[in-house]
């Protein structure tokens, strides 16, 4: 079974950050996944701009940035100028007037346009902009804080995105309370990567190219 593995930065040890990254990428993660919290639009703060550079400046890995911040639109050129292409970035569609000039912006960027969908959010209101991501990232918990509980009524909302995903043309990635379970159940449905935090990847006193191995092996009926 072919699955993308994201590591959540937000849970890294920021004692040793270019350490944790390092470990990471030897490992053999697929992509350094980047919460950026502004502490309105969700009830936290998280990274920021000079995490993001650093963490760009030691890897060549791939960037998944999810801005779960107000009026994205405001600040966008920011986190493009960032960025490499080929690097993703994740809008909230509710956090802006207008979500798809926000998109187009990224596109415009030469990055991956992306957005999340929070659990209380439905199919039916992100039906349209599928047609103009490439990727969409569902929330299995309320965005904001690690170590949450997943919310089991998002496992309808993926397979009603993985029923239309090849006709629009978008890939699907889970975020939040990542268990083996979940890769169990929903990589072979057709979900491309899954974000690791604290349930599988970090705080585990185990080597990362270890566990990421062991995720990686797990079989699939």
């Amino acid at each position: 079974m072919n699955f993308q593995l994201m590591a959540s930065m937000m849970c890294a040890d920021y004692r040793n950050l270019q350490r944790e990254v390092e470990a990471l990428d030897a490992g053999g993660i697929d992509s350094f996944h980047i919460d950026i919290m502004d502490g309105r639009y969700v009830p936290n703060y998280a990274m920021s701009l000079n995490d993001l550079r650093c963490i760009r400046s030691l890897t060549d890995k791939p960037l998944d940035v999810h801005l779960m911040v107000e009026h994205p639109n405001n600040t966008i050129e920011l986190f493009i100028n960032s960025l490499r292409p080929g690097d993703t970035i994740y809008i909230h569609p509710e956090a802006e007037y207008h979500p798809s000039t926000t998109l187009q912006k990224i596109i415009n960027g030469g990055l991956i346009p992306g957005i999340a969908i929070n659990p209380g959010t439905s199919f039916e209101t992100v039906h349209e902009m599928l047609r103009i991501v490439d990727s969409v990232l569902v929330m299995a918990v309320n965005p904001g804080n690690a170590g949450q509980m997943f919310l089991p009524y998002v496992g309808s909302k993926i397979e009603k995105l993985l029923s239309v995903k090849d006709e629009m043309e978008f890939e699907l990635y889970w975020d939040g309370a990542c268990g083996a379970d979940k890769i169990w159940k929903f990589a072979p449905m057709g979900v491309k990567g899954f974000v690791l935090g604290t349930t599988l990847l970090f705080g585990k006193n185990r080597p990362y190219g270890e566990t990421l191995q062991a995720i990686r092996e797990l079989r699939f009926q």
